[in-house]
């Protein structure tokens, strides 16, 4: 298996997400992880620049860049069905653990450590780790927007529920971000590009 871990990677492109949603525009676990990237570093740089935070914008990304690549193994299971009691949550929390160890142990034993605390939380780690959490939320707000736009209705319940999970977490800098940069997701192409 060792060697494996890259190649394994690169097919989080196969995995689509919101399956049980109708989608006007499918969306994969890679696209999504991109995008869950970008938000996290600029949480990190809200949190720098507008809170007089010290974060790692970088370290989040990074570890945003792997926090769904255990769906390469698991498949993306749908929101109400992952969440729907905590039977369900803590079993599906084990079976993301032994998929996250399986990917780790496709790495030769040198890279372990590298990659260790990007599938693991690491106490100095925590807050982005949090960030991520936002981030990822923010990104399925984002999409029920973009769906939203497109005259698609089958995401109005999930983008309220995903408003409140993210008034839940209660994180400055997921507020700053939704006043000052969510608003631009309604715009068309031509309104983005004028000064």
């Amino acid at each position: 298996m060792e060697g494996n871990f890259y190649a394994m990677l690169s097919r989080m492109k196969y995995i689509e997400r919101w399956a049980l949603m109708r989608n006007s525009r499918p969306e994969n676990v890679s696209e999504h992880t991109l995008e869950v990237s970008i938000l996290s570093h600029a949480l990190a740089v809200i949190g720098n620049k507008r809170l007089e935070k010290n974060l790692n914008g970088e370290r989040a990304a990074l570890i945003a860049l792997f926090h769904d690549s255990t769906e390469i193994i698991t498949g993306d299971m749908p929101t109400p069905i992952k969440y729907h009691n905590g039977n369900i949550q803590g079993a599906f929390k084990e079976i993301e653990k032994e998929a996250a160890n399986r990917l780790l142990h496709m790495l030769p034993g040198d890279f372990f450590e590298e990659y260790e605390s990007l599938y693991f939380q690491k106490e100095e780690d925590t807050y982005l780790w949090k960030l991520v959490k936002a981030a990822d939320k923010l990104s399925a707000l984002i999409k029920c927007i973009q769906e939203e736009k497109a005259g698609n209705t089958e995401f109005v319940n999930a983008k309220e529920s995903i408003i409140v999970s993210l008034e839940e977490l209660d994180l400055e800098e997921a507020k700053i971000f939704m006043v000052d940069f969510l608003p631009s997701y309604y715009r068309n192409l031509d309104e983005l590009t004028q000064s």
